[in-house]
């Protein structure tokens, strides 16, 4: 050893030699199949866009996504589920915007706090389209306002708290018209309630009511987005019919545990927006009435906080409250 080396340097160097050797020796992520928890039932719109990711996400990462269905309480026990698992980079959740940004303004008792994750990657967007039985008489937004001014009407949705819940009483309070709520357990008994003429209109999402306005059977007055759907065309936005900047539009993300290292959750967000940005995905998005995002996680935090905003002042006006 060279007796003229201060020993501030030498201690230095050590320190850095052993950085370098405890780098190297950290496990390469990942080694071992990832769970994805989506709290929501299999099939839904949730899985029709994460099952079409998971190919090339598994082909870039080089390991098995594993999707583990845990649906209940609107999203909060398979979230739960999410939050307690270790930050390692093998645990992540998927589920609708929703989960974080309307239950916390809805639930007395949580079992997770929003800032338990870190959001990863808005993968995609959806509105949901305002229909109602022919037979109500109104073909259009502003012929539904005048009649819901002048004579009780009803509305459907497929929960309470549900999209399309909100989304109609947010058109309310834009439009200054009251309708009375008939919640359902999902938005398939809801759109057979409206076939049948037992509940007149509502804001359901576009795959469940499309068929049905493709044979008549139900009239399409407007789309909750900021932009026109793909699949009805011809149907303006709400803002469009006279609302200027209503939007509501819903989120799928993906997230992570609060701790999971930096590193991780970026290059799990690299892997799945290449995915999500296939053409074959883009496509199959397009005809479920959903638009590609993969936002990065600052302009996906950014949109939930400014939803967490606009829902937590729709559930408040409404004093929207679940067990």
């Amino acid at each position: 050893m060279n007796r003229s080396t201060p020993l501030s340097a030498l201690a230095a160097g050590l320190l850095l030699g052993l950085s370098a050797l405890h780098a190297s020796a950290q496990p390469s992520w990942p080694e071992r199949p990832i769970r994805v928890i989506v709290p929501l039932p299999p099939a839904g719109p949730s899985d029709i866009v994460l099952r079409g990711a998971a190919p090339k996400v598994q082909e870039i990462l080089k390991q098995p996504l594993v999707i583990d269905n845990k649906p209940g309480a609107n999203g909060n026990i398979g979230t739960a589920e999410a939050v307690r698992a270790a930050p390692d980079g093998y645990t992540w959740l998927w589920t609708t915007d929703t989960t974080l940004t309307v239950n916390p303004h809805v639930y007395e008792k949580m079992p997770f706090k929003a800032s338990d994750l870190q959001p990863v990657i808005r993968a995609s967007a959806f509105s949901q389209t305002l229909v109602c039985n022919p037979n109500v008489g109104v073909k259009t937004v502003a012929e539904l306002v005048k009649k819901a001014r002048a004579t009780p009407m009803t509305y459907a949705s497929g929960g309470a708290g549900s999209p399309g819940h909100l989304t109609t009483e947010l058109f309310s309070t834009a439009a200054g018209i009251q309708m009375t709520h008939v919640p359902y357990k999902g938005p398939a008994p809801a759109v057979q309630d409206m076939l049948g003429g037992q509940v007149e209109c509502g804001f359901l999402a576009g795959p469940t009511v499309l068929p049905h306005v493709k044979a008549g059977k139900l009239l399409a007055l407007a789309v909750s987005g900021a932009k026109r759907s793909p699949l009805l065309p011809e149907v303006p936005t709400v803002a469009e019919t006279g609302y200027p900047g209503f939007d509501a539009t819903f989120s799928l993300v993906l997230f992570a545990p609060k701790d999971t290292p930096a590193a991780l959750v970026q290059k799990m967000h690299d892997a799945m927006a290449v995915a999500l940005r296939s053409p074959e995905l883009v496509e199959r998005l397009a005809q479920s009435d959903q638009s590609v995002v993969a936002g990065n996680a600052a302009e996906t935090a950014t949109r939930l906080a400014q939803d967490t905003q606009r829902w937590g002042e729709v559930a408040r006006r409404i004093k929207l409250k679940l067990d």
